[in-house]
């Protein structure tokens, strides 16, 4: 039970005092006692003689009748339109009612964030060994140049010729290929900056991860990717062959397939891309070995625990699959 941080008196307190009436005193002197007023008094006394000493102590403060609360026809309406992904806003706008109580039902009712509310199962894995599968994916960024980009100034800055919408010429600036690479089994990370996504950057990128793994013990076994245009033409099936990996396609339009590359970007933009200030993208390209150091041996992650890949690089070396420890 927690008791008001001014209460003078906790339910030993009233006992006492409940005891003193009933043994003669009156309910002005037990009250002066106990530092409290008669009215308190005569009311834990009442509670007593009703209830025993189970009416000493404190009751719920909730109404036992609400006449305004929302009818539970509302409420499942409420709930229904929820399943199916409406926003507060627009439940409230369907059923014409005021977004404030649109909120506190569904919060009530557990259903305040949407997450992944109506959509199917996550269906989640993890490979057991280092290298039996690493994911592949790459991420387009817009090239920084002549100070910060539009998410600092707000404003789109251009290189090349282009008319915009008020007829002035400017200049398209062009964009920048993040590929990247991380183990299913230890989430351990790769990353480099190309400066596009053909199939001969990709080949080249999928040589130097493969390289990047071998240093760390690590054999690759499989390859995941998307459909892109890189990863579906024959030099890239050849170089998977030539360099003994399998590879493996997601399903068309399910990304989260290859969940664990669009996770590791999603952080990779919060943290490194969009998580400072660049004066020019050879500056970002220069800080990405730096996050990446961090991502691998420092940053904890949840998935793993709490610890950085390369503690859970360590971990399956020392324990591997199948062994009895």
């Amino acid at each position: 039970m927690r008791l008001h941080a001014n209460a003078r008196l906790g339910p030993r307190g009233r006992q006492v005092m409940v005891e003193r009436v009933l043994a003669g005193w009156s309910a002005r002197q037990a009250a002066d006692a106990a530092g409290v007023s008669a009215q308190t008094c005569r009311k834990w006394v009442g509670r007593y003689r009703q209830e025993g000493a189970a009416g000493l102590h404190d009751r719920p403060s909730a109404a036992h009748r609400i006449p305004a609360r929302t009818r539970p026809e509302r409420v499942q309406a409420i709930c229904a339109l929820r399943r199916v992904r409406f926003s507060g806003p627009q439940i409230a706008e369907v059923l014409g009612m005021p977004r404030s109580t649109v909120s506190a039902v569904l919060k009530r009712q557990g259903m305040g964030r949407l997450g992944r509310l109506g959509q199917e199962p996550a269906n989640r894995y993890e490979r057991e060994r280092p290298g039996e599968l690493i994911h592949i994916d790459v991420k387009k960024l817009g090239r920084i140049s002549g100070g910060a980009g539009k998410r600092i100034t707000g404003r789109q800055r251009y290189t090349g010729k282009r008319t915009d919408k008020e007829g002035v010429r400017r200049h398209v600036v062009g964009w920048e290929c993040v590929h990247v690479a991380i183990d299913d089994a230890t989430r351990l990370a790769y990353a480099e900056m190309l400066g596009d996504e053909t199939a001969q950057s990709a080949i080249g990128f999928l040589e130097r991860a493969i390289a990047f793994y071998a240093r760390h013990g690590i054999e690759v076994e499989r390859l995941m990717t998307d459909n892109g245009s890189p990863y579906i033409s024959t030099a890239h099936a050849r170089a998977c062959r030539r360099l003994g990996v399998r590879h493996i396609r997601t399903r068309p339009r399910r990304p989260q397939t290859n969940g664990k590359a669009e996770r590791f970007i999603r952080t990779m933009l919060g943290e490194w891309a969009y998580g400072a200030i660049y004066r020019s993208s050879a500056e970002r390209t220069a800080a990405l070995g730096g996050w990446l150091i961090r991502y691998n041996h420092h940053r904890p992650h949840s998935a793993l625990g709490h610890r950085p890949p390369a503690a859970r690089l360590a971990e399956l070396r020392n324990n591997p699959p199948g062994s009895y420890t």
